[in-house]
């Protein structure tokens, strides 16, 4: 099992990675299917199902459809060209992608949030479909936005997880257990075999530029949520607070009075930065999806600015540890929000940083396992409910204290030697298990919890 860091960590934009990149990558697929297609196309059609209609507009989702539908994809976004396009598609009614002739497409008439039953391979389904002058279909897609931006069509959801069809690699584990004891017969941390790996299929250029990629695209969005101040989109007048928060701890820190519990606080600031950037539709990089974005830059951050010996050298350590977690969690359980609720999202994201964290502080594969299994067992349970299907409440906040418990989790482990009682596969399985008894209603339909019980909402 290979994957990569650049497939746990994508740029993109938000607010979702699920309900906002998933639908522009599938759009982007499927105008690749028409391109290769014998067939002349006159128009565009396509239905959001699932969680992708319950809250699809607060995550963006008919945007998202209709920019990936004109060409746009989430790396190379740029916002004022495609406010020019939403425009224009709204006027003439159709989208011109490259490669393509012009194709009718009127946003009011041919997107459809079908609020019936989800289809049956996930809660994040979508249909895309290609007309002929006459609007017969001549040809037809589904897609399953599956979490952290991973799209996969129905028939390759129906093959199984197990897509990687690249080399073998150096060490391929398959769960928390085969890493350990790879490590112990190699000799290398977790971050070196998954450097191994990269470089055998990626080579070691691309690894280094583009870990270095991801990190400046972090740091950026932590700065810009940290200077940014106002109101977020979506209609619930939530007040940007990254700004003013921050602006207090240094005014704070020039006058030396910083309570021991404000280290709180600056960790929750940088997580919080981040996602308020998300939430307002801002470049992101999923850490594993963008609801759960601020976690693992928020721990960077603080290991850089306020633990003594940190090194900007070890960025690539630390994201390669986070990214070997993390793809340990997605491929035996979930990362995706409306599958299994927040658990998979944010606490996935703690165990990630955790991981990453212990590592860069010098700790053994066997403290790194159990930084994540303790990050990762105290989100157990957690549900997905946002308030009028946007990614602000509860997600920002909740994002801050991932950030914390991840960085509890790195100390309480490097405190010992490793041995602890819950595996971290024990515990990725529980969360599976648990995602799987968890109602509808808590899992990203914001149909229950906080977003049916805010008033006016």
């Amino acid at each position: 099992m290979f994957l990569s860091v650049f497939d746990m960590f994508k740029i993109g934009i938000g607010p979702s990675s699920s309900h906002t990149m998933g639908p522009m990558v599938a759009a982007a697929r499927f105008l690749q299917t028409l391109r290769d297609a014998p067939y002349r196309f006159h128009g565009l059609r396509a239905s959001l199902h699932g969680s992708l209609a319950f809250t699809g507009v607060g995550h963006a989702t008919d945007r998202a459809t209709i920019l990936g539908l004109a060409g746009f994809e989430p790396e190379r976004y740029d916002h004022a060209q495609a406010e020019r396009s939403l425009d224009l598609i709204r006027r003439d009614k159709q989208v011109c992608p490259d490669g393509l002739p012009p194709l009718a497409f009127d946003p009011e008439h041919d997107l459809v949030f079908d609020y019936g039953p989800p289809l049956t391979g996930h809660a994040n389904g979508m249909i895309l479909k290609a007309t002929d002058a006459q609007g017969d279909i001549l040809l037809q897609e589904t897609y399953y936005s599956i979490g952290g931006g991973f799209v996969m069509t129905e028939s390759e959801l129906a093959q199984g997880k197990a897509t990687d069809e690249g080399a073998p690699v150096p060490y391929p584990f398959k769960t928390a257990t085969e890493m350990l004891e790879m490590a112990q017969s190699s000799g290398k941390t977790i971050a070196e075999m998954k450097r191994a790996n990269e470089i055998s299929r990626n080579g070691e250029v691309r690894l280094r530029s583009g870990t270095a990629r991801l990190w400046d695209v972090m740091n950026a969005c932590i700065e810009r949520g940290l200077t940014t101040d106002g109101i977020l989109p979506g209609g619930l007048s939530v007040k940007r607070r990254a700004k003013g928060i921050h602006d207090v701890l240094l005014a704070e820190r020039g006058m030396n009075m910083n309570a021991p519990h404000t280290i709180n606080d600056w960790m929750s600031v940088y997580a919080m930065a981040v996602n308020e950037e998300n939430a307002a539709g801002g470049q992101v990089v999923t850490a594993p999806t963008n609801g759960a974005a601020g976690v693992v830059p928020a721990v960077i951050r603080y290991w850089l600015d306020h633990v003594p010996g940190a090194r900007a050298s070890q960025i690539e350590e630390f994201l390669l540890t986070a990214a070997a977690i993390g793809g340990l969690v997605k491929f035996n359980a979930s990362i995706s929000g409306a599958e299994a609720g927040c658990q998979a999202e944010v606490g996935s994201a703690s165990a990630m940083a955790a991981a990453g964290l212990c590592a860069v502080m010098g700790g053994t594969a066997e403290q790194v396992e159990n930084a994540a299994e303790i990050a990762l067992e105290h989100h157990l349970g957690m549900t997905c409910d946002p308030v009028k299907g946007l990614v602000q409440v509860p997600c920002i906040e909740r994002n801050g204290l991932g950030a914390i418990k991840a960085v509890s989790a790195a100390s309480l482990s490097l405190r010992g030697d490793g041995t602890h009682l819950v595996p971290l596969d024990a515990c990725i399985e529980t969360m599976r298990q648990t995602g799987l008894d968890m109602s509808e209603k808590y899992k990203e339909t914001s149909l229950g919890g906080l977003a049916v019980n805010i008033p006016n909402c």
